[in-house]
């Protein structure tokens, strides 16, 4: 059976239509390779699933892309050509980058509507925090992002009080308040009920199309909700890229993760 064939661009080559762009990224820990000559490109507007085994490089290509991380070498580039690897995890947030962490952190002891009101984009202090009053603008950004995470009825609830998969749905709201043009999400789907899966599944492919949206996930019932394009990783380089039904037919990629 023939290998699905990733999709790779010379080191070099500039890709001035992409969302996310990273070209022969390697990342070392004390010998361990985590990312070895990574490269794959994620579109505008686009919904892309990553998947692999454990120690693939996963939450280290997030952690380079978001700035914790600085790879070795390679290039980490975000709309068309901003270079990652030179800016610090605040700058390249205020540019429009996003992640949410598989646990879920929110203010537990403010309502859901507070919690999307605290994460209005903008640069605030303290003391300019306790005497902001939000403008008709903002009442109708909140609003329409607490429809979106299908939220506008527990509005009022103490965020403490809501459901895992409802926590998961507010801190993808807050996130979205920031209005960033490319969000990295991992394993949203961690310990939710079978409908709490399917509705997150359809969330992110609201987000999806007016933002990118890449997410990390273990679970492929939940990656076939997505119907996106699939990126494999194993030992930090991509090993198969298309669509699930094509990744999961590749015999490599049984072998190293999905026959486990």
């Amino acid at each position: 059976m023939a290998m699905v064939q990733a999709t790779m661009r010379p080191v070099g080559e500039v890709d001035n239509d992409s969302i996310l762009y990273l070209d022969g990224v390697s990342v070392s820990f004390d010998g361990f390779k985590a990312l070895n000559n990574l490269s794959f490109v994620v579109d505008p507007g686009e919904l892309r699933a990553i998947i692999g085994p454990n120690g693939a490089g996963k939450t280290t290509m997030m952690d380079v892309v978001t700035g914790k991380t600085r790879p070795d070498e390679g290039r980490v580039e975000f709309n068309g050509g901003i270079d990652l690897t030179k800016l610090d995890e605040a700058r390249i947030a205020n540019l429009g980058i996003g992640r949410k962490f598989q646990k879920p952190t929110v203010f537990e002891f403010h309502t859901v509507f507070r919690n999307l009101e605290l994460a209005l984009k903008g640069h605030r202090g303290v003391l300019d925090s306790l005497l902001f009053r939000r403008g008709d603008d903002q009442q109708a950004r909140i609003e329409e992002v607490l429809e979106t995470i299908a939220l506008t009825g527990a509005a009022d609830m103490e965020a403490g009080s809501l459901s895992h998969g409802q926590k998961q749905w507010l801190e993808i709201g807050m996130l979205l308040m920031q209005d960033p043009e490319l969000l990295l999400v991992d394993e949203p789907a961690a310990g939710m009920t079978d409908a709490e899966t399917e509705q997150t599944a359809a969330l992110l492919k609201r987000i999806a199309g007016r933002r990118s949206v890449v997410v990390v996930e273990h679970d492929m019932e939940f990656v076939k909700a997505l119907g996106c394009r699939v990126t494999v990783l194993h030992e930090g380089s991509v090993l198969a890229e298309g669509s699930l039904e094509r990744v999961q037919a590749d015999e490599q990629v049984v072998e190293v993760y999905l026959g486990r």
